[in-house]
């Protein structure tokens, strides 16, 4: 477990609008770790280099807000997430959203979970 940084901002709902961002991103050499991106047009992101993604975006006009996150790896198969949400739920904390990505035959899944103070989850939850 790790506590990363996510970049939320909010896109355009027009062809091309993630393709382009992600197009800077990588120009930039900044890699993707995990991403979400809601119908309204909200994207969460949370890049290896949170500080280099956060100027670039900025230098575009994006307007960014900035949170920790945990960033859990677990294995991949049934139960992984449940186990890790219910340390935190055990430990007391209330996870504002969550969202997870695996690849089938990968045995690793990647778990993002924002709270409210990721610092203080982290350490009572004992992850």
């Amino acid at each position: 477990m790790a506590i990363r940084t996510e970049l939320t901002l909010r896109l355009q709902n027009t062809p091309g609008a993630l393709a382009r961002l992600c197009q800077a991103l990588a120009d930039e050499k900044v890699n993707v770790l995990a991403m979400n991106l809601e119908s309204s047009g909200v994207l969460h992101l949370v890049p290896d280099n949170p500080v280099h993604a956060a100027g670039l975006l900025r230098d575009r006009d994006y307007a960014l807000e900035e949170r920790d996150v945990l960033y859990v790896q677990l294995p991949n198969g049934p139960g992984a997430i449940g186990s890790a949400t219910r340390m935190l739920a055990d430990a007391g904390v209330n996870i504002d959203y969550a969202f997870a990505s695996a690849i089938t035959d990968d045995q690793m899944t990647a778990l993002i979970v924002a709270v409210n103070d990721a610092q203080r989850a982290s350490a009572a939850a004992g992850m």
